[in-house]
């Protein structure tokens, strides 16, 4: 089955993933990475992944690290999903699915 690209596919209304979980995935691929530039490919502005990025520290899902300039993000890969739904599951599962 062919897989349409982003670009020709029609506009969703909804996808299969939140954008917290866009956020935390783009922290996954590269630690070092501004959060405007992760905004930009999670399609949110550039506040919403400040807050995204407050929920997931505060929750115990990633670390901040003030680095000269730039923040530097350790994910947390042992920590476990929150819904009932995904009980047993660690959230590097889901990194490791999409940064393969």
């Amino acid at each position: 089955m062919n897989r349409p690209d982003a670009e020709s596919a029609p506009a969703a209304r909804w996808t299969f993933l939140t954008n917290h979980a866009r956020v935390l995935l783009e922290l996954a691929r590269d630690p070092r990475r501004r959060l405007r530039d992760v905004a930009v490919t999670a399609g949110i502005t550039e506040r919403t992944a400040q807050g995204i990025v407050a929920d997931l520290e505060a929750a115990g899902y990633l670390t901040r690290v003030r680095v000269g300039r730039r923040n530097h993000y350790s994910i947390e890969a042992d920590e476990w999903f929150r819904h009932p739904a995904e009980a047993g599951v660690r959230i590097g599962s889901l990194i490791d699915l999409f940064t393969r």
